[in-house]
């Protein structure tokens, strides 16, 4: 079995959009019928998110943590326990490609790295800034990011690792650290495709949201100046 892990805090506005790409993801004919399943790990939400995932054919958690990785590391414990022997792991702010599962599965790694695509640029995220993000985001082959949003790996290497950590930020990139001193075989592909949001109000702290907000406020002190 093949599990897809999806934390969510407060994603009402997004989340039906990421679980529609999920289960489309879980049906790839390339999968030979293997089956997928989804789980929603829903951590302190107080909007409609439990409501959208209940009109879902997925699995949920609710959780009271407030924290990343102690929703990550609560869904991979369930799938595990369920007999997964992969675990996909995206966001709810984001969408799978159809192919998503096949092509971090046809690379034949313990782990998978996998690049991100902003869908819609936040209007406060001008063209200059932009232009700087693309500048230095290598989306290509032999990449060094890591996402939450486009993370795969082995039942084994997971357990290798010691698994995600409790941190409210960078938990992916700890168990990714993790692997690599255990020895795993990570691909950093551009290979599985995920579109993700980009928003600026993040739901962790110093995560990729930030990451864009800093860009924003770089091209604002920069035109800050020019007026003075």
């Amino acid at each position: 079995m093949i599990g897809i892990l999806i934390p969510a805090h407060n994603e009402e506005d997004l989340l039906g959009q990421c679980l529609t790409a999920a289960l489309r993801a879980s049906k790839h004919g390339l999968l030979a019928g293997e089956p997928v399943e989804v789980l929603v790990v829903l951590d302190s939400c107080t909007d409609r998110s439990a409501q959208i995932v209940s009109d879902f054919p997925v699995l949920s958690l609710h959780i009271d943590a407030r924290n990343v990785g102690q929703a990550r590391a609560a869904g991979a414990q369930v799938l595990l326990e369920r007999g997964a022997r992969w675990i996909s792991c995206s966001d709810a702010d984001s969408r799978v490609a159809d192919d998503w599962l096949v092509a971090q599965l046809g690379l034949g790694a313990d782990a998978v790295c996998g690049t991100v695509t902003v869908e819609h640029w936040d209007q406060s995220f001008n063209e200059s800034a932009q232009i700087r993000y693309h500048r230095h985001y290598q989306a290509r082959d032999g990449h060094r990011h890591i996402h939450g949003a486009n993370l795969g790996v082995s039942a084994d290497a997971y357990r290798w690792a010691g698994g995600f950590p409790p941190l409210a930020c960078d938990e992916d990139v700890q168990l990714v650290r993790n692997l690599e001193l255990s020895g795993a075989d990570i691909a950093w592909s551009h290979r599985p495709q995920v579109h993700t949001s980009a928003r600026l109000d993040s739901r962790a702290r110093g995560g990729f949201g930030d990451y864009l907000r800093h860009l924003v406020q770089i091209d604002q002190k920069k035109a800050d100046q020019i007026d003075l």
